[in-house]
């Protein structure tokens, strides 16, 4: 059994990481919120324990990235926090459970095979809307057959808005998603990076797909062609 430990304590991963051996895990461990997430988006996991105070991303951030990128792998949150505010906002990142580390081992292991006879849903390797294609292991999108070139915040602000087609993605939500903590993005930066993936996935291809919904966020709707120019009246005849 494959699992990802991203624990910010060396010393305490590396207790885990000694329990977990003697029950049959194979583990790998990273040691903050960035490593985590490349590993687990890069990795084929069967479970992830995830701890919420890291250097770099907390916990939220790296399980809300986790299900942005379409990745389904059960992830259990392991943290000292134990505050409802703390297990409610675990969970609405994506979390499957929630458990604080003054728990036994025991409990632990129980709560991870629980997980691992649910399952996972079969994580897609890539997924279409309309006309525009997304593979979100190779950071990859493509419309109309041709391959669009996007930096990493682009394609990850592109699987944040496809992810939840046609739905209303608030911006909080997007920045607290895409940008690292503590990087004071401002709304003026997302909606520079909103206009710099507009000119890639919608204009070449006369669509406009990235809609801004007034006071609230954005929405990727699926299928949307620009309103035709109307034509110009008539000069009057003389």
């Amino acid at each position: 059994m494959r699992l990802l430990l991203i624990e910010g304590s060396a010393r305490a991963a590396k207790a885990l990481r000694l329990g977990l051996a003697a029950e049959g895990f194979h583990t790998e461990w990273a040691p903050d919120g960035h490593s985590g997430l490349r590993r687990a988006l890069r990795g084929d996991h069967d479970v992830i324990v995830l701890d919420v105070q890291l250097a770099g991303l907390d916990g939220r951030e790296v399980c809300s990235g986790i299900r942005a990128a379409g990745r389904t792998t059960p992830i259990l949150i392991f943290t000292a926090k134990d505050g409802e505010h703390d297990i409610t906002e675990g969970l609405e990142s994506g979390a499957d459970d929630y458990l604080v580390k003054s728990s036994s081992f025991r409990i632990l292991l129980a709560r991870l095979r629980a997980l691992l006879r649910r399952g996972s849903r079969p994580s897609p390797t890539e997924w279409q809307l309309g006309d525009l294609r997304v593979d979100p292991v190779s950071m990859t999108a493509w419309r109309s057959g041709t391959e669009i070139e996007l930096t990493a915040k682009e394609f990850r602000l592109l699987a944040c808005l496809t992810r939840h087609a046609e739905r209303v993605v608030p911006k909080p939500e997007i920045i607290r998603q895409i940008w690292d903590k503590g990087s004071a993005c401002q709304a003026n930066t997302l909606e520079a990076h909103i206009s710099a993936l507009r000119r890639k996935i919608d204009r070449p291809f006369q669509r406009s797909s990235i809609v801004t919904v007034r006071g609230a966020g954005y929405k990727f709707v699926i299928g949307r062609h620009p309103s035709p120019t109307p034509a110009p009246a008539p000069a009057p005849r003389t």
